[in-house]
């Protein structure tokens, strides 16, 4: 999604960027925020416009850890989205191909950055956590077969009754905010 010369220099996303794609039931907007440090004024314009959050988490060792630190972008973005507004997230647990795909990674992984979400304010029940590999398209549309211990996750969706695999399950479940349509139009500056 990197489109600037300096971002693919760089190899990190500077400014937001659109992309849309269709799911069995939704036309998706993705807003791909910048997740470095020194970008995080573009991070909250992107954010500010979401109706759902998909918070990336590296899970390669170090990668991880740096990130839940306590000055890591991993938390400043979790309380950044529900600060803004942002009440629905998924978390997308990423580069499971660089920890050997280990179930024990995912669970350490889920069991951090849920307690720091649940800190924040999000209702874990309604919190999807997905094992994933962007780079090999794990579970993002299929189940991957590289993951024989992932079987899904349950939440309290209104809009998902059975188990969601993949990141697109996950996009599929999410519950559509309520427009004030009644109400004069606002529109930032």
């Amino acid at each position: 999604l990197d489109k600037l010369k300096a971002e693919r220099e760089r190899g990190i996303t500077i400014d937001i960027a659109l992309w849309k794609f269709e799911t069995d039931k939704y036309v998706v907007t993705v807003i791909d925020a910048p997740g470095h440090r020194d970008f995080i004024k573009n991070m909250i314009t992107g954010t500010s416009q979401a109706d759902c959050a998909v918070l990336i988490v590296a899970s390669g060792t170090g990668e991880f850890e740096a990130g839940i630190s306590k000055e890591g972008q991993t938390r400043e973005h979790g309380l950044l989205a529900f600060t803004l507004g942002v009440k629905q997230m998924i978390v997308a647990c990423n580069k499971m191909d660089s920890a050997n795909y280990k179930q024990e990674r995912f669970e350490e992984i889920k069991k951090e950055v849920g307690n720091y979400l649940k800190k924040v304010g999000y209702n874990l029940k309604k919190v999807p956590f997905i094992p994933i590999s962007g780079w090999h398209g794990d579970n993002m549309f299929d189940k991957s077969d590289k993951m024989p211990w992932w079987t899904g996750v349950k939440t309290e969706s209104k809009e998902c009754s059975q188990a969601i695999v993949t990141l697109r399950d996950a996009l599929d479940c999410i519950e559509p905010p309520e427009r004030p349509t009644n109400k004069p139009l606002r529109l930032p500056l």
